[in-house]
């Protein structure tokens, strides 16, 4: 796999480099701690694939909770698409249109990695580029156990999970399953576009 071609559509080797360390920790047996209980609130994620619900934790990561549920109550999220889906390790998406055009997005936020928080099967993390400090709108939801994502990671900050899938792991691992490919100029692209057609608090 080539380092551009792993988690951020922006910078890739940092999360390659993190990718390895997953994947080596995976073949010696090892796996993720448990998140630490999540303090809401939850949204239901649609998607033309089925319903993915996640409960975000406040109490552990309220910068990106507060800037992910900004997006979420401007509905910035809808009509998006899942544009990177890599089997085995997650599926990101969040910034681009169902036309592959880049959305705009806010003002970058604080990494929040050292929170504690693992990126576990069916963590939701946010996506950023080598800056530890870049995040803005894209996400990823993490389909394996990647403690290489973990603070301090390979570079000194890792990758902030701020919640957890609590229903429709099944949905996530339908989606981590579709062919990809290149697509938009990017890699690692469903070739039948994943839509994430609402994202709505319900809790």
């Amino acid at each position: 796999m080539s380092l551009r071609r792993v988690l951020s559509t922006f910078c890739a080797s940092a999360v390659a480099l993190a990718f390895a360390a997953t994947t080596a920790a995976a073949s010696s047996g090892s796996a993720g701690s448990a998140p630490a209980a999540s303090k809401g609130p939850v949204v239901i994620m649609k998607t033309s694939m089925g319903e993915i619900r996640i409960e975000l934790n406040k109490e552990k990561a309220p910068v990106s909770v507060e800037n992910f549920l900004a997006y979420v109550n401007q509905k910035f999220y809808d009509g998006t698409i899942f544009h990177r889906v890599i089997a085995g390790f997650m599926i990101q998406g969040g910034g681009f249109g169902t036309d592959g055009a880049k959305k705009a997005a806010g003002a970058p936020i604080k990494n929040e990695a050292a929170s504690g928080l693992k990126n576990v099967r069916g963590s939701i993390a946010m996506a950023r580029t080598a800056d530890p400090n870049s995040a803005t709108c894209q996400f990823f939801i993490n389909v394996a156990d990647n403690p290489g994502l973990d603070y301090p990671g390979r570079d000194g900050a890792g990758y902030a999970v701020f919640g957890q899938v609590i229903a429709g792991m099944d949905v996530v691992d339908k989606i981590k399953a579709v062919p990809t490919g290149q697509k938009y100029g990017m890699g690692d692209v469903p070739l039948t576009n994943v839509v994430i057609e609402s994202v709505r608090v319900v809790e």
